[in-house]
């Protein structure tokens, strides 16, 4: 649970993530998180519009710590794609720093009657005193999609992928859809083919800005590519011995091309 924004205690010790416009403190000669107090953090940044409770890691607390002024050591904040290097433990409490971070800017205000809100004390939730309106944070699922056929793997580049860059199928869950169902739907839309067997894999969080990633491995059926336009630029069955430049290990798609590797190659 995350808690409410607290008064600043100065002698408050644990590790850190400062959050600033959707990026993290992170200067490139820091290795780990920010092991601090918070009188240390708001000579460093002033005190912060929001701060609370992450979580643990390595058995200390985390706490996330919210500014929106402006910065002047731009080189000094990351994304938190760029800490997917420092381990899934560090990534996953980044993520979530960021997403909270996002929540708290975005519902200032009731979208019902315009009111101020604030957050509860019991859980990660705005609400609105006058009209009862409760908010949650916002979480956008999205399908990943593995698709084989005999010893080949079907990858696609975007619109929005540098050329030679290539990864396996994605796309959002529309409303009153399994996951299953968006899997399906998307691989047929984005390169008219038909999959079957979906074996699930796993999920990662991706705070760009609040996606669930969750993976499939599905067996080809029928069809034959047909690229959707103003969103696949290219799409091929590539070889499992021949593939082209694809997304890291660190990421459920790179995890993913690597077990469908691993699973082909026996």
């Amino acid at each position: 649970m995350i808690s409410h924004s607290f008064a600043l205690q100065t002698e408050r010790r644990g590790y850190w993530l400062v959050v600033n416009r959707q990026q993290l403190y992170w200067p490139a000669e820091q290795t780990g998180l920010w092991l601090a107090t918070a009188g240390e953090l708001a000579q460093n940044f002033g005190e912060p519009e929001q701060s609370g409770d992450l979580g643990q890691w390595q058995g200390q607390p985390v706490f996330y710590w919210v500014v929106n002024d402006q910065r002047e050591d731009e080189y000094n904040w990351q994304s938190a794609r760029a800490l997917l290097a420092y381990g899934e433990d560090i990534f996953q409490l980044a993520a979530r720093a960021v997403q909270v971070a996002l929540f708290l800017q975005t519902h200032r205000y009731c979208g019902q009657c315009g009111s101020a809100m604030h957050l509860v004390s019991w859980e990660l939730a705005a609400l609105c005193s006058r009209c009862g309106h409760r908010c949650y944070p916002r979480i956008a699922p999205c399908v990943l999609i593995a698709v084989v056929k005999d010893d080949q793997l079907l990858l696609a580049r975007s619109t929005r992928h540098k050329a030679g860059f290539f990864s396996i199928l994605a796309g959002f869950v529309e409303s009153a859809e399994t996951l299953e169902q968006a899997a399906v739907r998307e691989v047929k839309e984005e390169v008219g083919i038909e999959i079957t067997d979906l074996q699930y894999v796993g999920s990662q969080p991706w705070p760009f800005p609040h996606s669930l990633m969750t993976g499939f491995i599905a067996r080809y059926q029928s069809g034959a590519i047909r690229c959707q336009p103003n969103e696949i630029e290219e799409a091929h069955w590539f070889d499992i011995r021949k593939l082209p430049d694809v997304p890291p290990i660190q990421t459920l798609s790179g995890r993913m091309i690597a077990q469908v590797v691993d699973e082909l190659s026996k």
